[in-house]
């Protein structure tokens, strides 16, 4: 693996030159001039998407209309590769790399920040080679502060149905790893040019969780959804503050294996079927 940040070389002690024959009187030769420092690193940036989803709220395949008033993600462990060939997410494997880049620590970003208009949130930057970066790997991992301390993810809003609302606080503290090929959007993305800027997006599909209301009932986003009328019912009057070890307790054995199902496929870069699960 290349190293994690393009490192720039500085003159120091160790680079003073020291005084030879030239100086002794002796005819000089040409100096040929100093290797020039690591060039044509660009500026990769990571962003992470949570879609409108999250951003405007929608309705669940079961009718609650959804808002979120935050959701954290602590994102770690990213790394940005090229390969060649490209990446099969579907088939799966190791990523076999010619160049590869991470970011130095990670991150927890808030999903719902911003309104509609406002562009994926920034997880990290980092200097790096110029070149195509056409997979990428990261991990939704445990954060250690803040409120969703404990948890890899933290979904808190509100969710409203026949003139009831419910606020809800969803903690998933189980970690995930997802290895992903290439972004899949109306544009291409991790194209680096020397001493250029490009970005690579981490796409979170949570219409998988609670399906989507503007779908038919038996379309796909649907029929493996596990809907928020299970987690209204958990709610104790207008509240329901739960985390997954609850969920596998009060939840039939049948939701909760949806929730199992579904945390896998939540990772994506662009649209779905771009990456696999470890």
């Amino acid at each position: 693996m290349a190293a994690l940040k393009a490192h720039r070389g500085t003159r120091g002690q160790g680079d003073q030159r020291t005084r030879g024959p030239a100086d002794q009187g002796t005819p000089s030769l040409p100096v040929p001039p100093s290797p020039s420092p690591p060039g044509g690193e660009g500026t990769l940036e990571i962003r992470a998407n949570g879609e409108d989803f999250v951003r405007q709220g929608f309705v669940s395949k079961d009718g609650w209309q959804i808002s979120f008033d935050r959701l954290d993600a602590h994102i770690a462990s990213v790394t940005a590769y090229q390969t060649d060939p490209p990446y099969d997410a579907e088939a799966g494997g190791e990523i076999k790399a010619k160049q590869s880049i991470s970011l130095p620590q990670g991150q927890i970003v808030d999903l719902a920040a911003g309104d509609e208009n406002a562009p994926p949130i920034l997880v990290g930057e980092v200097k790096a080679p110029p070149g195509t970066y056409n997979a990428v790997a990261w991990k939704l991992a445990k954060a250690t502060t803040g409120p969703s301390a404990g948890s890899a993810l933290m979904l808190q809003g509100k969710a409203t149905k026949e003139g009831k609302t419910v606020d809800f606080q969803i903690k998933i503290e189980e970690e995930l790893a997802f290895t992903c090929g290439e972004f899949v959007g109306d544009a291409r993305k991790g194209i680096l040019a020397p001493g250029g800027k490009a970005d690579l997006e981490l796409t979170f599909h949570f219409d998988h969780l609670f399906g989507d209301g503007s779908a038919e009932p038996d379309d796909e986003i649907n029929t493996g959804a596990l809907g928020f009328e299970p987690l209204a019912a958990l709610a104790s009057g207008d509240k329901v503050e739960t985390d997954l070890a609850t969920l596998k307790q009060k939840l039939s054995a049948a939701d909760y294996q949806k929730i199992e199902e579904i945390l896998p496929s939540l990772g994506h870069v662009g649209r779905p079927l771009s990456c696999g699960i470890n």
